[in-house]
């Protein structure tokens, strides 16, 4: 039979506990008329996943596959002429189902259902072999390797919205600004808005970061952790366009204080995720300056498509920042993949590599 990695249920509290990994054994596929079969190449971690191994994630259910990312091929296929005409090619996988094309939100009244660990999705990437409907997948992009085509998915696709659609100033020449670089979405983020045209800056907490940023196109980028950062951030930007278009921010805390500054008039301030506080104030400061905040989360099916077309035509790279390539079996690699993501010295994506493929090798923008 099959395998996948799941997590295991022990005692503790949430945030105290800590699920360890566990083997599973799936049942073999039998796929419908319209689905597929694909086997795994390389399943990538988002930061979902460590809150689910904490208990910090709701609709937690064991026994269910995890990870949402995932590349492979497809080795088997229902009797439809929809699932028949993808055996044999190299795909990603949409990372979650209930949301098709309204640039609102999902249309489906439980909301999006992403992949892997939850009762709300039975199916995750981090297995050998994985049944799907063929209306969910996407043509790997032939210049990326499996482990680089794994990386993309849900990152992708949540830093496509936050900056494509929500924030609608990844233009050529228009200052973009990303908050704490180093994590999937913010590097994806960068990645999409200089490939558009973006003047594009970071903040980090150390230099290093901020330097393989801008290996990555980024224009310059300065450290959050000194007071005059923002005053430091302008300085930096072009004379004929003192300030900023757009912020891409996943940190939330005194963001809207500093865009009230750094944000030209009607200036966007597009939130992703809010690490530092699950609030924010907005000021007067941010309303006289008609600057908007705009949450956004995911993607839809209409916009992972644009994205991969988007990652094709511009020969883009997500970030890579570990494989672990042991495979399925690899305990003590995938642990590790965690731990990287608890300590948070990941530059990019920490990927599982599940098998061997004929995708392309990987290629270190870094």
């Amino acid at each position: 039979m099959p395998s996948a990695i799941s997590i295991r249920q022990i005692e503790g509290k949430p945030g105290k506990v800590y699920y360890p990994l566990e083997k599973i054994n799936v049942p073999e596929p039998k796929p419908k008329d319209n689905e597929v079969v694909v086997k795994i190449s390389a399943a990538a971690l988002n930061h979902r996943d460590l809150f689910l191994r904490q208990h910090l994630y709701p609709g937690i259910k064991f026994g269910v596959p995890l990870l949402a990312d995932g590349c492979g091929v497809v080795v088997q296929t229902g009797s439809g002429d929809a699932a028949k005409k993808w055996k044999g090619k190299r795909v990603v996988l949409n990372p979650g189902t209930g949301w098709k094309d309204d640039p609102e939100g999902p249309e489906a009244k439980t909301g999006y259902s992403i992949m892997g660990g939850t009762r709300m999705n039975p199916v995750g990437t981090l297995q050998e072999l994985v049944t799907i409907d063929a209306s969910e997948l996407e043509e790997a992009p032939e210049h990326l390797s499996s482990v680089e085509a794994a990386a993309m998915p849900l990152t992708g696709l949540t830093a496509w919205r936050a900056t494509m659609t929500k924030s609608a100033n990844a233009k050529k020449g228009h200052n973009i600004l990303i908050t704490g670089i180093g994590g999937g979405v913010a590097l994806m983020a960068l990645v999409f808005a200089s490939a558009a045209g973006a003047n594009v800056f970071v903040t980090s907490g150390n230099q290093e970061k901020i330097d393989k940023a801008k290996k990555l196109g980024a224009k310059d980028g300065v450290i959050y952790k000194e007071k005059d950062w923002d005053k430091q951030l302008l300085s930096k930007l072009p004379k004929d366009r003192p300030l900023f278009d757009a912020i891409i921010d996943g940190a939330g805390g005194d963001i809207v204080t500093k865009a009230a500054k750094l944000l030209k008039a009607g200036g966007i301030v597009s939130v992703y995720g809010m690490t530092v506080s699950p609030k924010m104030d907005f000021v007067m400061p941010a309303v006289l300056k008609n600057i908007e905040i705009r949450g956004s989360t995911m993607g839809s099916r209409k916009e992972f498509a644009d994205m991969v077309a988007f990652v094709r035509k511009n020969k883009v790279y997500p970030a890579v920042s570990r494989v672990a390539s042991g495979g399925i079996d690899d305990f003590d690699g995938i642990n590790s993949l965690f731990e990287d993501m608890k300590s948070a010295s990941q530059f990019g994506k920490l990927v599982v590599e599940l098998a061997k493929d004929d995708g392309p090798k990987p290629k270190s923008k870094l």
